[in-house]
């Protein structure tokens, strides 16, 4: 029997801490997609964006069709932190500034709208998710008495000032501090804001997906990669949602609940791709403060917490993002660790590392709606770090559009909206980084195949044939397949705490065998000799 690959439960060789309390072997199996069918709408993607917009069109009496590449859960929602929050990475006033006071009112009214919405759902379908609300904090990176802690907490103050203009109930708390927190770094002072929360984001989105699987109308289908999304007809539209195995989902609408569109650029080219790390390290249970906590730091290190066992909970860490591909893996968990260990004493071992991916647009808000060009396909992606909320946003958004209702968020996350003048000379910067990505087409990781030690990975890039990425197994066996992102021929990076090959251009993984795990490319790291092909064959039907 052909052993599964591991790129098939999950994006990444590591695993994170949400398989400690919900495994791989308790998600659903469902069936591929083997003939042509039609329905009311289909939904490729089966994270907490898929699930949520399933969920809420379901319950409307609309018949919907899910797709998903690989198996249930296999992407960034089961990589995630675990929080929700109304907090937005670029902060509030930075927000009102590029998108208006209305847009930064919408922004908390729908992060603040998900956050209830999966206490509502998970109270209704009777789902034990660890859901609760908390407060967040918001502190310094400096220790008091340095100077860059006086420049933050006058930045807080901004910024409380802001929040509370858009009914976020937040204070600045002088000498505040955690509870728990016993180390010597003194980094007392804090932002202070209720109504957050936090849960256990497998169990929810697996509860949501067994009540929709009660449903008469709706079915869904695994190992069916999507390769196409095709709007036909002139007047009554209607997509059809090709497979890699040549079936056709014909519907009135789609919808690509996938981190990011499946398409060569449009928004894909309005984002900025990174990776996050995190670790799940013990903690004696109830010995630090339950909340969601965020420093200064740019990028800024995230804590919440998790139930680990009878005796302890995980606190987990996370921050240290890069651009994909851009920068090596190297002591990222080593950081994350130490940083713990400097400020909760009591921290025990490390369990669990991971890490994931975040879209940032640059205009600082997510792209929900129809997609740009198209009348009857809609997408969901730039989670700017709060995927979670911006998956549950979507559920109620995409649905409501598709239903014919009014929803005012559209005009914050309208994919087709034009990004304000002022985020022009960004847009460029960030499109000439792009562009000086194909400079690998210049380099090689390794002179020789030899060089590569067991389990590990790297480009070969002979100067008279196409770049070649080689994978060399723990047995020392040999796969090569092309270098070349099939989205838009960028050269992948080996990422050597994945075990996966990442594109620096637009972000696109593969698995170390060739699998895709990540858009905007859409299939798989065509293989460049008979083992790779073989090895991608056994890990895609296995």
């Amino acid at each position: 029997m052909a052993t599964k690959s591991h790129f098939l439960d999950t994006s990444g060789e590591a695993d994170s801490v949400w398989i400690h309390t919900e495994p791989y072997s308790n998600r659903p199996q469902f069936k591929p997609l083997a003939q042509d069918i039609r329905t009311d709408a289909c939904v490729i993607g089966s994270g907490i964006a898929g699930v949520s917009v399933s969920y809420e069109l379901v319950q409307r009496g609309v018949k919907v069709v899910m797709l998903e590449a690989r198996d249930i859960l296999s992407g960034e929602s089961g990589r995630t932190s675990g929080h929700l929050s109304s907090g937005i990475d670029s902060g509030f006033v930075e927000l009102a500034s590029k998108r208006g006071q209305d847009g930064a009112q919408m922004a908390v009214d729908s992060h603040t709208y998900a956050i209830n919405r999966v206490g509502e759902i998970s109270k209704e379908l009777a789902i034990d998710c660890e859901y609760r609300q908390l407060p967040g904090y918001d502190i310094s990176q400096y220790e008091k008495g340095q100077p860059g802690h006086e420049d933050d907490v006058k930045e807080f103050k901004e910024e409380v000032k802001k929040m509370n203009e858009l009914g976020i109930k937040a204070s600045y708390q002088e000498g505040f501090a955690i509870r728990g927190w016993d180390g010597k770094v003194d980094q007392r002072d804090a932002v202070t804001y209720p109504g957050q929360a936090t849960f256990h984001p497998t169990k929810y989105i697996l509860g949501v997906l067994k009540w929709l699987t009660q449903q008469p109308n709706f079915q869904c289908y695994t190992r069916s990669r999507v390769m196409s999304v095709e709007e036909k007809g002139l007047l009554n539209k209607e997509v059809k949602v090709g497979t890699e195995s040549g079936h056709t989902v014909t519907c009135m609408n789609a919808v690509q609940a996938t981190c990011v569109p499946l398409q060569k650029l449009s928004v894909v080219a309005e984002m900025e791709y990174f990776r996050t790390y995190c670790i799940a390290i013990r903690v004696p249970k109830g010995s630090i403060e339950d909340c969601l906590l965020y420093d200064s730091k740019d990028p800024y290190h995230y804590v919440r917490f998790t139930a680990c066992d009878d005796k302890d909970d995980y606190l987990i860490i996370g921050g240290n993002d890069h651009k994909v591909g851009q920068e090596p893996e190297d002591g990222r968990y080593a950081e994350l660790e130490s940083w713990v260990r400097n400020r909760f004493t009591q921290a025990g071992s490390v369990d669990y590392k991971w890490s994931g991916q975040i879209f940032e647009p640059v205009d600082y808000s997510a792209f929900i709606g129809k997609n740009q060009d198209q009348s009857n396909v809609y997408i969901c992606t730039g989670d700017f770090g709060n995927g979670l909320t911006h998956g549950v946003i979507a559920g109620k958004l995409i649905a409501d559009e598709i239903m014919g209702l009014h929803n005012e968020w559209s005009k914050l996350y309208n994919p087709s909206r034009i990004p304000a003048l002022s985020k022009v000379p960004g847009m460029i910067a960030h499109a000439v980084q792009i562009n000086t990505q194909y400079k690998r087409f210049l380099q090689s990781d390794i002179k020789d195949i030899e060089d590569l030690v067991p389990g590990t990975g790297g480009v070969l890039n002979p100067t008279t044939k196409t770049p070649m990425a080689v994978y060399k197994d723990d047995d020392g066996k040999v796969f090569k397949f092309s270098a070349l992102c099939p989205h838009l021929k960028g050269v992948v990076c080996w990422n050597a705490a994945e075990k996966s090959w990442d594109c620096p251009v637009h972000g696109s993984r593969f698995g170390h065998d060739g699998v895709g795990i990540m858009g905007p490319a859409k299939g798989n790291l065509p293989p460049a000799d008979a083992a790779a092909e073989a090895l991608l064959k056994q890990s895609s039907a296995a």
